[in-house]
């Protein structure tokens, strides 16, 4: 399994024709979160930096994750053309709504209702393997955009951060994440 210390060209135009990724973080102690990733909320900054949009869900185990441990892994899969797997290890920061730089980091992404956290991460080892155990799976469409951006944008703002006062203020373990402290 090659490895290096960051991206490459190579690389990046691989993760940037991805519609889905996957993260995974763990706390010190308690459950491992492994979670997939879609739509317009991944950008590269450049060749040991990712920054990605966490949209609104039922849990918010990665914020939780981080406040203990800031380590964090991204995984890349070909479902198309050639097989690759590429995963990205690193340290993680958690911006939320509120903290200074939001308002310039959030500009990076197309405006999504339910836009909840950008995870900004500094890469520092990339690891690829082949593959070929991956099924081949033709990306049909994005339910995102018919189903989650919707169901949250009916919510409002106000609704929206009622929710993660609700479903988003600790993780499964019981550990805090961080959103019931923002204004």
């Amino acid at each position: 399994m090659p490895t290096a210390k960051k991206l490459n060209g190579t690389l990046r135009a691989f993760i940037e024709k991805q519609k889905l990724f996957f993260v995974a973080t763990a706390a010190a102690d308690g459950r491992v979160n492994f979670s997939p990733k879609g739509m317009d909320s991944l950008r590269i900054i450049d060749d040991t930096r990712i920054v990605w949009l966490n949209l609104t869900g039922s849990g918010n185990e990665t914020a939780a994750h981080l406040r203990d441990a800031n380590r964090m892994t991204l995984m890349f899969c070909a479902f198309e053309g050639d097989a690759l797997i590429l995963r990205t290890y690193g340290q993680a920061q958690t911006l939320h709504h509120g903290d200074e730089g939001w308002d310039a980091a959030i500009g990076q992404f197309p405006k999504m209702a339910g836009s909840r956290q950008i995870f900004d991460m500094k890469i520092d080892l990339v690891q690829t393997s082949c593959g070929t155990g991956v099924p081949v799976m033709p990306f049909d469409h994005d339910r995102g955009h018919e189903e989650l951006l919707p169901y949250f944008a009916d919510m409002g703002q106000e609704g929206v951060e009622d929710f993660w006062q609700r479903r988003n203020a600790n993780s499964l373990d019981g550990a805090p994440t961080g959103i019931a402290e923002r204004d």
